[in-house]
């Protein structure tokens, strides 16, 4: 009960001063309307609404904001965004992590389903893989907190992140922008668009990405932590009328950056946190590429036929040291491969007092990967390969209609049907490495420890529905009620001999999330927020776990549905323009996420009532364990000072700080890689010519130099063998880098 008193209180006060703000505003001055803070237009539920009338939670940054504070990836949205957390994950630059209100996906090996969507230009991104975007040539980035299984459908149960290109204009327009910074940063990305005929335009942008790294491998001299990182996007627009459209649209990213093997946590260490002694190897290559085609037909003035075609494919090579040494104690090399089709189909309704979405959704999904593990102590490896396929197929709709001119409805529900195919295989060698990672010699002396085939469908309702009231014209609070879906599988790790369990696969997770919000616009527009509490319930979580077993080199693992959690919260995010020259962005967020049970496997007892069998049982290990990547508190403020000149230039300073609580990286505390609370300062000066086509800043990030974990892994308990190994990923340092665009 003091958990759901805690958050109401806090949202309580803010609804008050909110409220208190709407009904005791003076008659607007003609400086304080010059002031006023433009309408973000969204697409959080499939058509154009403005960000403060849509009954979701949803930030929106616009490419313009972002790049007046040199945002280079879309992990930055951390700072300034409530209850997310977006991390590069272990071993490459370029593949995300990515938690929403504490719902997410930590592991991202091939046949793990994230639980945050990550969606380009609606065509949903089923890997995380090369998800780590880079931002050029974008129009806006959306992200939606909180289950969107209606409209956005499977493996959206914490929220969605929408990367939304613009449409082609009209008239002929480039830019060129060139970054050199700290680390011998050098960026370079060019864009570009024109008609070519009165219905065809065509539009490209290349994107060049070099640093060096913050580190370095002592053991074979290589750069860590740096960047080699080649985009591509094009995409041509064809309207032959009034009435229809259709962008063929593709995109490329090869990542040739070196491995990122961690920071060893106990001794032998190195002195810096972005240096290692890894011996595992400095080859690293990952490489996805699109093409989707969207055909858009305007029936009438109330009905709009959208169908999105899309196809994705990938690849992974590389390795991670996890002993962190030049020897191969607990060394993993890895390959991953992927590829996706997908095909929906819309229709978009829009009458007087009603709109809403209806349309079936189908994909057809390969991941497959195959990986070594390495434990050189007792000259031994074990394979462990296999594949997932996945069809899924979904019909849904969602519509709104306004009951008055204030009070308006939503109801909407989606049928989803996943049906998955995993094939898994382990088997011991006696060498280092095996045959498939380049070991000829290798010797498999034992029958394989996991083979098999199995085929499963998981099906899932999954509603939401919303009561949305306009207070004044500028002021719209809400109640929600959705629910979100990710699907079942089977565990790529897992070990038919230590766990037989593993063959029969993991059911699917839930979660029910019931929200209310206030949003909108105040002081005659110059102050816009929006704040929300939400209650959810999460059953039938998937965790992972691994621990030793009593065969030499053998690392088990085990998926399991371990129960139930309560994560409550409330979120404020505003903006606020004070006069001509200032302006500001506050973010304040609180999370309460508990473990209501947790039915954990144990795999050696303790022998007691509860668990008698010395050879492990599952318990309600609940009292012991917590949200991972999941912060009570963060919160950010920035401010812009503006200086016009007398030419008609301007020049831009933005100063802002992110505050981050503590958190774990796993849902087991440990102590030395688990992350205290932190502060991030930043800084900006950007100065733009009178008619906007020149623009220099110079971008400061992590002033202080903090050091702050990101990721990591807690091997300590295998021993010896592997090297007492326990690893470290950390956030980048301090950074400096001046920006120069030209637009033509």
């Amino acid at each position: 009960m003091n958990r759901y008193i805690k958050t109401a209180l806090l949202a309580g006060a803010a609804w008050s001063a909110l409220s208190t703000l709407a009904v005791a505003q003076d008659a607007p001055t003609r400086a304080e309307q010059a002031s006023a803070v433009e309408d973000v237009i969204v697409t959080a539920r499939r058509r154009e609404e403005t960000l403060k009338d849509v009954p979701v939670a949803v930030s929106a940054y616009s490419a313009e904001r972002l790049a007046a504070v040199g945002a280079m990836d879309i992990t930055e949205l951390t700072r300034t965004t409530p209850s997310l957390t977006l991390q590069a994950a272990r071993g490459a630059n370029s593949t995300l992590i990515s938690f929403i209100r504490g719902v997410g996906q930590q592991d991202p090996l091939w046949g793990f389903d994230p639980g945050v969507g990550l969606y380009i230009d609606d065509v949903y991104v089923a890997r995380p893989q090369a998800a780590v975007l880079d931002i050029f040539d974008i129009e806006r980035i959306e992200v939606l907190r909180g289950p969107q299984g209606t409209l956005y459908g499977r493996n959206t149960i914490g929220g969605a992140i929408k990367y939304v290109t613009g449409r082609i204009g009209q008239e002929a327009e480039g830019e060129f922008r060139m970054s050199y910074g700290s680390y011998d940063q050098r960026d370079v990305v060019v864009s570009g668009s024109a008609p070519v005929s009165d219905t065809v335009s065509v539009s490209a942008a290349v994107g060049r990405y070099l640093r060096d790294g913050y580190g370095q491998n002592l053991n074979t001299g290589a750069e860590h932590y740096n960047k080699d990182v080649t985009a591509l996007r094009a995409a041509v627009e064809w309207a032959p009328s009034d009435a229809l459209f259709f962008r063929l649209s593709g995109d490329y990213l090869e990542d040739d950056s070196n491995p990122r093997h961690g920071y060893r946590e106990i001794a032998p260490s190195p002195g810096s946190v972005y240096d290692t002694n890894a011996g595992a190897g400095d080859r690293n290559k990952v490489r996805t590429s699109g093409l989707s085609l969207l055909g858009e037909w305007s029936a009438s003035d109330s009905l709009t036929f959208k169908s999105i075609t899309a196809w994705r494919e990938g690849e992974t090579l590389g390795p991670i040291d996890f002993d962190n040494l030049p020897a191969p104690l607990l060394d993993i090399p890895a390959f991953y491969e992927d590829h996706q089709f997908s095909q929906e189909f819309q229709a978009l309704f829009e009458g007087e007092r009603w709109q809403g979405v209806a349309g079936v959704y189908y994909m057809d999904a390969y991941a497959a990967g195959a990986f070594d593990t390495v434990v050189g102590g007792a000259n031994l490896t074990t394979l462990t390969s296999g594949s997932v396929v996945t069809e899924s197929f979904a019909v849904f709709g969602d519509f709104s209609y306004d009951l008055t001119d204030r009070l308006s409805a939503s109801l909407g529900g989606r049928w989803t049907k996943d049906e998955k195919t995993g094939e898994v295989f382990r088997q011991r060698y006696l060498g280092i490495r095996s045959p498939f990672f380049g070991n000829a010699s290798a010797i498999a002396f034992e029958a394989p420890r996991t083979d098999y085939e199995d085929t499963r469908t998981f099906e899932e309702f999954t509603p939401r529905v919303s009561v949305s009231y306009k207070i004044s014209p500028d002021l719209t609070t809400y109640a929600s009620y959705g629910r979100g879906f990710k699907s079942g599988g089977f565990d790529m790790r897992g070990d038919s001999v230590a766990y037989p369990a593993t063959d029969e696969g993991y059911d699917s997770e839930i979660v029910d999330t019931f929200e209310i919000g206030l949003k909108g616009s105040l002081l005659d527009n110059r102050f816009n927020f929006a704040t929300a509490i939400f209650d959810s319930s999460y059953e039938d979580m998937q965790i992972t776990t691994q621990y030793p077993t009593a065969t030499p080199g053998v690392v088990a693992s085990v998926v399991d549905n371990v129960g139930q959690a309560s994560i409550r919260g409330w979120e404020l995010e505003s903006s606020m323009r004070f006069t001509d020259s200032l302006a500001a962005n506050f973010m304040l967020s609180y999370i309460d996420a508990q473990f209501d049970e947790y039915l954990g496997f144990v795999p050696t007892g303790p022998l007691n009532d509860s668990c008698p069998a010395l050879a492990g049982c599952v318990i309600n290990l609940s009292d012991s364990r917590d949200f991972q990547n999941t912060p009570e508190w963060t919160g950010s403020a920035g401010f812009t000072y503006t200086h016009w000149m007398g030419n008609g230039s301007r020049i831009a300073f933005t100063p802002s700080a992110a505050y981050r609580g503590a958190y774990q990286l796993f849902e087991s505390a440990q102590p030395i890689l688990d992350q205290e609370s932190y502060w991030l300062l930043d800084a900006s000066l950007v100065w733009t010519s009178s008619d906007d086509r020149y623009t220099f800043g110079v971008h400061g990030k992590n002033l202080s130099d903090e050091r702050y974990r990101v990721g990591g892994y807690d091997f300590s308990s295998f021993g010896a063998l592997t090297g007492n190994a326990v690893i470290g990923f950390y956030g980048a340092p301090k950074t400096v880098t001046a920006t120069l665009t030209a637009r033509f």
